[in-house]
């Protein structure tokens, strides 16, 4: 087995469910907003990763229009069983206030690769489900239960809004949950108890759950019964995985998942985050910053000769330490070779992307077609791909013919609505085609723009424009050159980390780590066009 470097998946790649095939290892990983819904990664020796697989690609699986920031699809977990890969997702639609809507579906799929079933409703109690598939034939859907009643007297939110562990039999013949609803565990005193998955071994059933929240304190914890339904018994060492008080290179340590390889050890999933100190206090009081979101990592555990296994402490986690230097590594995007978007790149919450980009409309080219405003929840016309190191690099060409100040397009470093820098070509009110920089990086909920060039630079019309961003762990710089020139470039130097989760709102209300593409807006409603021909991005 092959060393293991964390992250073994670098950038946004939260709430890792390993599955185990013979000798094929498939982790499938959160996607939030983005679309299309789940990343399934494949590996034979843990060490390279391909992404084989993002499941949820219609409207029949997933519509996330309208969903706030950082909800749509979280913590799927993966399955194999019955000659069938089984995938359980929830669709978050609400993050605000004390309720959460959080309904839970079923896809499955003879090969990876698909094709993937029409989601199955399942429920709506809670999110984070999971499918345990027993040696009987029977199948049991877990998920954590939320409890909209934390803010009642004598109760404590956070804490009590993470009700405990509930479990129902699900019969795939009817495609529903069938009998009773049981709560089969509620919490440690770590407490905030989410991510439930079950795995047998040696006649015992053992509970695995994320607690701590998923900031800094988050934490693994592990439980086991003889019967299914409980009483669950507490790992006597708690929690089996956290980084929580340490000053290890990898933090949040938690949400994980548990894949038993036959030989008395165990490889365990996790999330986590390589996060810097700013000396800068954000709106939730952290001074420090994930610019690349939480990313997923592994590690390998021993069971002991008393079936529990053996907790990992935090300095003993295996880390590619950041100081360790990240050979280059350069992807070029030639759309014009291409028949199908780049499977690096996402859109934003829409099941029908021909409305927002098109590879034929302009032969040889990308074509975002101008919709709704930069950080809109229903169709937004910005196509992007993972930040995954902290120094990185990314450019593209466009041709673009504003005609109108509600007319933008351009290269964006993107989170959500609350931050983002976009480096765009408009129109100012005399018909002067600019180049100019919005920016938002603080003052939730208004998130006012700054405009760091005021109304940009005069850029020539009829001419192909080269526009690019250079990050260096905080220092973000956008530059910008005309078809055969030099690079100019434009703009004060930006903070890149304060795009990150603990930005903004702060890390337990952002989820989906810092995005690098490009967009195009069309205020006006005629769906004004931008092309672009070419991206190249580049690590280290």
């Amino acid at each position: 087995m092959s060393q293991i470097h964390n992250p073994i998946l670098r950038g946004f790649h939260p709430d890792p469910s390993i599955c185990r095939v013979g000798e094929d290892y498939y982790i499938a990983v959160s996607t939030f907003e983005w679309y299309p819904g789940v990343q399934i990664h494949h590996s034979r020796d843990l060490e390279n990763w391909a992404l084989v697989s993002r499941p949820l690609s219609r409207a029949d699986q997933l519509d996330m229009r309208g969903n706030p920031d950082s909800c749509g699809v979280w913590a799927p977990a993966l399955s194999y069983a019955d000659g069938l890969f089984w995938l359980i997702y929830t669709n978050v639609r609400r993050f605000d206030g004390n309720y959460k809507d959080t309904p839970n579906y079923l896809t499955t799929a003879p090969a990876i690769e698909g094709p993937w079933s029409p989601g199955i409703y399942l429920n709506n109690s809670g999110f984070d489900p999971s499918l345990f598939h027993d040696d009987d034939g029977r199948k049991y859907l877990l998920n954590m239960v939320w409890d909209h009643r934390a803010t009642l007297p004598g109760r404590q939110p956070p804490a009590d809004l993470f009700g405990g562990i509930l479990m129902q039999e699900y019969d795939h013949g009817q495609q529903r949950v069938t009998g009773k609803v049981r709560k089969i565990f509620h919490r440690s005193p770590i407490g905030m108890t989410e991510a439930p998955h079950i795995f047998k071994r040696d006649g015992f059933y053992y509970l695995i759950t994320a607690e701590g929240g998923t900031g800094y304190e988050h934490a693994v914890t592990h439980a086991r019964s003889r019967n299914i339904n409980g009483p669950y018994e507490l790992h006597p060492q708690n929690p089996v995985l956290t980084t929580a008080g340490s000053d290890h290179g990898i933090q949040r340590v938690g949400h994980g998942q548990l894949a038993d390889l036959g030989d008395g050890t165990a490889l365990h999933s996790f999330l986590c985050s390589r996060p810097v100190e700013t000396g800068v206090t954000g709106a939730s009081g952290e001074t420090r910053r994930s610019p690349m979101g939480r990313e997923a990592g592994l590690v390998r555990l021993r069971f002991r000769e008393d079936g529990w296994v053996e907790p990992v402490a935090a300095k003993d986690l295996p880390l590619q330490d950041r100081s360790e230097a990240v050979a280059p590594k350069v992807v070029d995007y030639d759309f014009a070779a291409a028949d199908s978007l780049p499977m690096d790149f996402q859109w934003l919450r829409s099941p029908e992307p021909e409305r927002l980009f098109s590879l034929t409309e302009n032969p040889g080219c990308l074509t975002l077609f101008g919709r709704e405003s930069i950080g809109n929840w229903f169709e937004q016309a910005l196509v992007a791909r993972r930040r995954t190191e902290f120094r990185c690099s990314f450019e593209t060409s466009m041709e673009f013919e504003p005609e109108d100040f509600q007319q933008m397009a351009g290269l964006v470093v993107y989170y959500n609505r609350q931050m983002f820098h976009y480096l765009c070509v408009s129109q100012d009110d005399d018909g002067v085609k600019r180049l100019m920089i919005q920016s938002t990086i603080k003052g939730w909920p208004d998130c006012p723009l700054d405009f760091p060039v005021g109304e940009g630079e005069a850029v020539p019309r009829g001419e192909r424009l080269h526009l690019g961003v250079d990050i260096n762990d905080d220092a973000l710089h956008f530059r910008y050159r005309l078809e055969g020139g030099d690079w100019t470039p434009i703009g004060p130097v930006l903070s890149s980390f304060e795009i990150s989760d603990e930005g903004g709102r702060g890390e337990h209300a952002n989820f989906t780590g810092t995005f690098i593409g490009m967009a195009a807006q069309d205020l006006t409603g005629q769906a004004q066009q931008a092309t672009f021909a070419a991206a190249r991005y580049t690590d280290g």
